[in-house]
């Protein structure tokens, strides 16, 4: 497993934001594991987290000139991750949203740095069902920039529907990526979580539930 993705999942359960035992999903799946990446609610966390993306935005390979966090999540993450590319020596232009559009002062729906021209990376923290990353792209190309390229913290790995469909096992990244020609990078998959759970002595008895589940819901991809 590469440096940053272990790195990324302990710091994620140090900060809570990784949590295993028994949840409630949106989609009413009872899952084995919980992410949320507003657990990252500490200045250093941040800078940790924003090391962690960098280092797979680096090890991707993708072409980009400005930074895009769609509201709520991928504003601090864009912001953090602008700051540590500052620090690598990289000064870009961030962007985001609102999720409302503001009728008076400078109005509209974006902020920050314009977009015209520009090849934009997307920052959010996971990818669910994949709404709110199409309007984001929506909004990337009416201001007349160019979508590069979307980064997650973590990728579930997990099919979109029902299992007993008989359709095409496909995450909400995949998903994007297929329908959008929009690459896709994450941090850290659940292959690597499970990889993790396996390495440390911890973490090891919830391996089993993670496999189940993958192999219950799991997409039927094994890395992004």
């Amino acid at each position: 497993m590469n440096d940053y993705r272990s790195r990324f999942l302990q710091l994620a359960l140090h900060a809570n934001a990784l949590r295993f035992g028994e949840f409630t999903l949106k989609s009413g799946r009872i899952s084995p594991y919980f992410f949320n990446a507003g657990r990252f609610d500490r200045g250093q966390a941040l800078a940790t987290l924003a090391t962690c993306y960098a280092d797979a935005i680096e090890a991707s390979g993708v072409q980009f000139d400005l930074l895009f966090g769609p509201a709520y999540k991928g504003i601090p993450l864009a912001s953090a991750l602008g700051v540590e590319f500052a620090r690598r020596g990289r000064d870009l232009p961030i962007a985001f949203n609102r999720k409302e559009a503001k009728d008076h002062g400078e109005g509209g729906m974006l902020i920050g740095a314009p977009l015209e021209e520009r090849r934009v990376l997307i920052v959010d923290d996971v990818i669910t069902a994949g709404t709110a990353i199409r309007e984001a792209l929506g909004l990337i190309r009416a201001g007349g920039g160019e979508p590069a390229g979307i980064v997650v913290a973590l990728d579930r790995q997990e099919m979109l529907g029902d299992p007993a469909s008989g359709q095409a096992r496909r995450s909400a990244a995949q998903a994007v990526a297929e329908e959008t020609s929009v690459p896709v990078t994450a941090v850290a998959t659940l292959s690597d979580l499970l990889a993790f759970a396996g390495e440390n002595a911890d973490l090891v008895r919830h391996r089993d539930q993670l496999l189940a589940y993958r192999a219950r819901y799991g997409s039927g991809h094994s890395d992004t």
